[in-house]
């Protein structure tokens, strides 16, 4: 069977995938940037589209020739995409199925996906549902709970995050809002089923686990098998986390936002037993899953480094900010100071005071904008290793300086290599 894959490069999209290929399966797989991803995962064929962009039927005729099936694994839960990808371009690749004869399609929507949900997520992927219901394909949709696995993202990523914090596990409300979480391979078995029977077809599943759990009984496993010892519980006010959502919100990529915070309290809980009747296998429970595959160190390292990831994207921000204005306002003597070590005139004192504090809030919005800080590391180490050499031949006894202004520089080179080795948090 031929099948085309959109949000292949997604965590979800990432293990059907692997199921689909797995099963001998052929995949036309669709992603934004697949450069790297063609060297991940060459047994598929990748297409680079943005779907944001592909609101067009048109658009999407040449990428069915010789397709079967069509699986939609592609979502945004914030930002202002989300309609786009969530229903109009849904609707697009509707049509065009139907012109092409492609009359398979399964859509991965959410189990918190509910009308009485207010958040503009569960709005458009129930949109993108009555969509496809009324495209005249035929047709699954999965909701599925809470999706685990051996590697994490989205909210598995923030349970790990919260259960690895010391002294005390920040507990959002009482802590007993429900999660039947699955496997991303059962998930992803489910999927390949679904395109290979057809009892499935015109039905809305809600793939989860065999057990509920409470967030707080979920964030006490994960501690435990991450080997941090037993949880400490310190219950926040969902007034607090709400604020922390809003801040999200601004940041625009924090590991809280409104919708997050939304979505969990409106609960994610399914009826397992109706999910493995319905599909012929009965998946796995978290605690098998984690007695299946122990914690490594990487998995201990992603824990901890999952609130330091933005706190040093912050605050490496807020270094070049700052620089910036107290070398705009504050500067003139060490400007001065520099142009009379090297004989320059005093006349370039003001334009290079100017230039440098322009550079310098350059460089802070585009760590703030660059999400995958590439760009941003490579303009730091360029920056401050500009700095650096420039300020080594003017004024070499900053070297042996007591407060070390140089050789600062050091460490502030090591933080930007790190923030370009885990700033890039997508699936």
């Amino acid at each position: 069977m031929r099948i085309l894959l959109l949000g292949a490069g997604g965590f979800i999209g990432r293990h059907i995938l692997s199921e689909l290929l797995a099963s001998g399966h052929g995949v036309r797989a669709v992603a934004r940037d697949v450069a790297s991803l063609r060297e991940m995962e060459p047994g598929a064929e990748w297409v680079g589209l943005d779907l944001s962009r592909a609101t067009e039927a048109q658009s999407w005729a040449p990428h069915l020739a010789g397709i079967d099936c069509v699986v939609n694994a592609a979502g945004v839960l914030r930002g202002p995409e989300m309609h786009a990808v969530h229903v109009a371009m849904p609707r697009a690749l509707h049509a065009a199925c139907r012109k092409a004869e492609v009359r398979r399609v399964i859509l991965i929507s959410a189990v918190s996906a509910r009308p009485e949900v207010a958040t503009d997520y569960a709005r458009t992927k129930l949109e993108g549902e009555a969509a496809l219901r009324d495209s005249g394909l035929r047709w699954t949709i999965l909701r599925p709970s809470l999706v685990i696995a051996e590697g994490s993202y989205g909210g598995t990523s923030l349970l790990r995050g919260l259960s690895a914090l010391p002294l005390f596990q920040p507990l959002a409300g009482d802590g007993d809002f429900p999660f039947s979480p699955i496997h991303a391979d059962d998930l992803a078995r489910s999927v390949r089923l679904a395109c290979e029977n057809q009892w499935l077809v015109n039905m809305t599943l809600e793939p989860a686990g065999p057990e509920t759990l409470a967030l707080r009984a979920l964030m006490a496993r994960y501690r435990n098998w991450l080997g941090f010892g037993r949880a400490r519980f310190v219950s926040m006010p969902m007034a607090v986390m709400r604020v922390f959502g809003r801040i999200g919100d601004l940041a625009g990529s924090g590991p809280v936002s409104t919708n997050s915070l939304t979505q969990m309290v409106a609960g994610n809980a399914a009826d397992g037993t109706a999910f493995a009747q319905a599909v012929g296998f009965r998946p796995r429970s978290l605690d098998n899953a984690m007695r299946d595959r122990a914690a490594g160190v990487q998995d201990r390292w992603h824990a901890r480094l999952f609130f330091l990831a933005p706190a040093i994207r912050w605050g490496l921000a807020l270094m070049w900010l700052v620089s910036a204005l107290l070398g705009l306002f504050a500067g003139r003597a060490q400007t001065l100071e520099v142009l009379a070590a090297t004989g320059a005139p005093e006349t370039a004192a003001l334009p290079l005071q100017i230039g440098t504090a322009l550079l310098d809030l350059g460089i802070a919005a585009l760590v703030l904008c660059d999400t995958r800080a590439r760009t941003a590391t490579i303009a730091q180490l360029v920056v401050v290793m500009g700095y650096t050499l420039a300020l080594t031949i003017a004024l070499p006894a900053l070297w042996t300086d007591p407060l070390g202004p140089l050789l600062k520089n050091l460490p502030v080179l090591l933080l930007i290599l790190v923030h370009g080795a885990i700033g890039d948090r997508r699936g």
